[in-house]
């Protein structure tokens, strides 16, 4: 009978107790080895239920086994049972083949359980860390000293909308917009030849990176460096703040303007008014503070009540916002008064004609909730150089011309000049 060839060492277990079956499932998951069969007298042994289950040919008498198994060339047998016949057995049937069996069986057992066990608790470890790595909300990208992709998870995945596929083999610079994008492989190899990192160590580091669909967005990142079997690699994790950065922005926007009406409040326009004083003074130009507090606005606040005052209010910003320039500022500093800073002003009387325009606009009536209103202004004007060169003191003196205004009849305008010194102290 011609001799049989599989793909690995033929091998020949005796013995299926709990060695022999985890000796035959540590050889199943070996390409190098195929178990030609396995024997023991018991045929509830949990290797013989293992064989069956993978087509691995079982036998109750190991004689049967070492004869049916004597056409393989070179053919291991391990015997695991305490039959130490089993080897003058084996000779009669493979001549001088070795047969491991006996403390040799045992050591060689106790060290693939010891493998099994470390290859276990690898796999473990190895799949904590994957599933770690496919469940933490951060982004996780690994390139290599090419630039390469060769890692990118779930949460990369969602954050920049290509696939692990679409990103994998692809150079980082696809996430970038320029001018970082064409810098990027230069930063590299300026890296690996002389040691100096722009961002590796660096956390947090705020950058601007690009989705899939071409829409810039803001990122956090921080990046290391590993090597692994003599390889090197980068780690970048990524976060995408855009609603963080919304959220800033909406609460620095907060710090600085009128809920109600979104024009600046007082502290924006101190900062608007110290920039109009230097301006005009840097190029020997005038500037006019105006004090606006609106007349009738209590009624209107009584009878239709704060909804209609609020919805009042903003209709009020709208019709100063168009009576000014552009390069004129209106704010809002108290619950009906508000006040404009007009840049360039050159005369009292451009002050003058820019108060009246205000005051025949806010004479217009406004419609609210299907009933029409009427507001008047009383206004105060400052001037700068003239009256004073601070921000602060220039309002006061805006605001005592207001007052002035009120005194006399209401919607209409005074100056400070028309102020009496007994009427305005600082």
């Amino acid at each position: 009978m011609a001799s049989q060839r599989t793909q690995g060492y033929p091998v020949l277990i005796i013995g299926a107790g709990r060695g022999g079956a985890a000796l035959l499932e540590l050889f199943i998951e070996d390409n190098l080895v195929k178990v030609v069969a396995i024997a023991d007298s018991d045929p509830s042994a949990p290797g013989i239920k293992l064989a069956k289950e993978n087509g691995i040919a079982t036998y109750n008498d190991a004689v049967k086994a070492l004869q049916a198994c004597k056409h393989y060339p070179d053919c291991i047998v391990y015997n695991l049972s305490h039959d130490d016949s089993i080897a003058q057995e084996a000779f009669k049937v493979f001549g001088d083949k070795r047969v491991s069996s006996g403390l040799e069986v045992q050591l060689f057992w106790q060290m693939i359980t010891n493998l099994k066990q470390t290859k276990g608790d690898l796999e473990k470890s190895q799949n904590q860390l994957q599933a770690i790595i496919r469940n933490v909300m951060d982004g996780i990208i690994t390139i290599n000293e090419t630039g390469e992709i060769e890692g990118f998870n779930p949460a990369a995945e969602e954050i920049f909308g290509f696939s692990q596929q679409e990103s994998v083999g692809q150079n980082l610079k696809m996430l970038m917009p320029e001018p970082d994008r064409s810098a990027h492989d230069g930063h590299i190899r300026q890296y690996l030849q002389t040691g100096k990192a722009r961002i590796l160590g660096v956390r947090g580091r705020e950058v601007v990176a690009v989705r899939k669909n071409g829409e810039k967005f803001p990122m956090e990142m921080s990046a290391s460096e590993m090597v692994l079997g003599g390889h090197r690699y980068f780690i970048g994790i990524v976060r995408d703040i855009t609603e963080r950065k919304r959220a800033e922005e909406k609460i620095a926007h907060l710090a600085h303007y009128d809920y109600l009406t979104d024009l600046p409040n007082r502290a924006l326009l101190l900062d608007v008014l110290n920039h109009s004083i230097a301006l005009a003074r840097r190029n020997k130009h005038k500037a006019a503070i105006l004090f606006l507090d609106l007349d009738g606005f209590k009624k209107v606040n009584d009878t239709l009540g704060h909804d209609a005052g609020d919805l009042l209010l903003r209709g009020v910003s709208d019709r100063l916002k168009q009576t000014i320039r552009d390069s004129d500022t209106v704010a809002r500093v108290g619950g009906d008064e508000f006040i404009l800073v007009l840049d360039n002003i050159e005369s009292d009387s451009n002050a003058s004609l820019v108060a009246n325009k205000i005051i025949v606009a806010l004479a217009k009536p406004f419609e609210i909730d299907g009933q029409k209103c009427r507001v008047g202004g009383s206004i105060g004007i400052s001037m700068y150089p003239d009256n004073a060169d601070n921000p602060e003191k220039l309002v006061k003196q805006a605001d005592a011309a207001m007052y002035l205004a009120k005194q006399s009849g209401k919607n209409t305008h005074r100056f400070f000049r028309d102020v009496l010194p007994e009427q305005f102290n600082v």
